[in-house]
């Protein structure tokens, strides 16, 4: 089945705009429905129109004189728009395709509607830009919401984060150094034509200069390397399980960092937990390709009783659902999921885990609390309560790794913001269980 591939974008976004699905999940499907040839193109509307969404609502807010009552239509609009702003698609072509869309959606009362405004928006390009340039959600591409936090939060770094979050990421490798060290890796990149680097805090870690499809990748289905940002490879070593010890990592979808422990210390006793099926069978994948192996369990992190055996873990990470606002910049849809009101009852679910979690630790052992936010409600200012309130809880993060200061150090753990063509933002506390 060949679908015309804007109306197969606008179906995506129109179900962003709903808070119904991610790109993550939406887009494999939506990919099934198109040429071959056209997925590139797709891709480049969904994320595009994901990451442009708080300039281009404004746009379309100006021009329309009331929001439309279908949300496929509004998603026909904001394509419509990106493609007038951030594409080399002729306007009169990107306008008809658009419209064209809409009747092949059986939107055809509604294609007038959309020729009128994208003609509108067009005609009146300079002058929306103009009323609309002061405004902080047009210039920074983000919602307002979300602003306010950034720049409450990090009010010295909210222009780099912003900044960060609207470019392109890297595309990192964690290299298995069980089976290659990194610098016979390099060779082997450079022997295939590939550009890369070391990266600069992770020991491990490849940076390379230009993302590549992972097939092109030496080694990659045998397991010698693995897609993972930077500051993500960070956990495992933080955690650093010593030989045969007993292992949990809670929340642990989609297993990078599963796999980096056990590449790291193959001798562990690894359980992985995750509350979705779904999300449990993507880390049996990722084992699968690296030759791994641990005991799955799929259950509700916050109720133990439930599955836990009894045994107390030497260690435990905690890579707690979070806002996910330190990696913007590779899921743009953030902008669109996400709600201010979110925040609060994410926080409020960190705690809980942490606390539920807890008592599995053995006196003595470790827990790194994780997340991918930036946002200290969900970091610092769930920790250190805990913390505060928990007798035999102690900080412990170190605030130098692999040789170097690593980050922003905060009241509890510290603080990776994103950073262009470097790490993804991500918060680390590793706390201590006395004994």
């Amino acid at each position: 089945m060949n679908n015309d591939v804007r109306a197969e974008a606008a179906r995506v976004v129109a179900t962003l705009l709903e808070a119904r699905g991610s790109l993550a999940r939406l887009l494999p499907k939506a990919e099934g429905r198109v040429a071959h040839r056209d997925r590139a193109l797709l891709c480049e509307f969904c994320y595009g129109c994901a990451r442009t969404a708080p300039r281009l609502q404004l746009v379309a807010a100006k021009v329309l004189h009331k929001n439309p009552r279908d949300t496929l239509v509004s998603a026909l609009i904001l394509l419509g728009l990106y493609q007038l702003e951030y594409t080399r698609i002729p306007d009169h072509a990107a306008i008809s395709a658009t419209v064209n869309a809409a009747r092949s959606l059986g939107l055809d009362r509604a294609a007038g509607l959309v020729n009128g405004v994208l003609r509108n928006a067009l005609r009146n390009r300079e002058q929306l830009q103009r009323k609309l340039c002061g405004n902080p959600q047009f210039s920074a591409l983000h919602p307002s919401w979300l602003l306010q936090r950034i720049k409450a939060a990090w009010p010295q770094q909210a222009s780099d984060i912003l900044r960060a979050n609207n470019t392109n990421p890297p595309m990192t490798l964690r290299v298995n150094t069980g089976k290659i060290s990194r610098e016979n890796y390099l060779q082997q990149c450079t022997a295939t034509g590939l550009c890369a680097g070391p990266c600069a805090v992770s020991p491990v870690g490849i940076v390379l200069s230009a993302p590549v499809p992972v097939s092109d990748l030496p080694g990659f289905a045998e397991g010698l390397v693995s897609v993972q940002d930077e500051s993500a490879q960070l956990a495992a070593p933080l955690l650093a399980p010593l030989v045969g010890e007993r292992v949990l990592d809670a929340c642990a979808a989609p297993g990078g960092k599963s796999c980096h422990l056990l590449e790291q210390q193959p001798s562990i006793k690894l359980s992985v937990l995750d509350i979705e099926r779904e999300r449990l069978d993507r880390v049996a994948e990722n084992f699968g390709r690296c030759g791994l192996d641990a005991q799955m369990i799929c259950a509700d992190a916050t109720r133990p009783s439930a599955w836990w055996d009894g045994r107390p873990y030497d260690r435990i990470l905690l890579d707690a659902p979070c806002s996910a606002t330190g990696v913007i910049r590779r899921n743009p849809d953030i902008k669109l999921l996400r709600r201010d009101g979110d925040i609060p009852a994410l926080a409020q679910l960190q705690g809980k885990l942490l606390r539920a979690i807890w008592p599995l630790l053995k006196p003595g052992g470790s827990l790194l609390y994780a997340t991918c936010s930036i946002l200290p409600s969900e970091n610092s200012e769930v920790t250190s309560p805990f913390i505060a309130e928990t007798e035999d809880a102690s900080d412990n993060t170190p605030e130098l790794f692999n040789g170097c200061l690593w980050g922003e150090k905060q009241a509890t753990g510290i603080q990776c913001l994103p950073q262009t063509g470097g790490g993804d933002g991500f918060y680390y506390a590793l706390l201590s269980k006395a004994e």
